[in-house]
């Protein structure tokens, strides 16, 4: 089910280190990086990353919404 896909996608991408364009990410270990250390590098991988975040949701979304006007 293509629903479940997304669904283990955002929480990957929440949880886990994974892959967008071909680069690994772990969001985990860029907030330490970023808000503990000062690295200005991790908040740039952060907002990469929420930004497929905000993708995925929209996907979900408009699933969610084509789901609810078949029933």
């Amino acid at each position: 089910m293509e629903y479940l896909d997304k669904y283990d996608k955002l929480v990957k991408l929440l949880t886990e280190e994974f892959e967008i364009e071909g680069k690994k990410y772990n969001l985990n270990d860029d907030f330490e990086k970023f808000f503990v250390r000062s690295n200005r590098t991790a908040g740039t991988r952060i907002r990469k990353v929420m930004q497929e975040l905000k993708r995925i949701s929209q996907e979900v979304r408009d699933d969610v919404q084509d789901y609810k006007k078949k029933i």
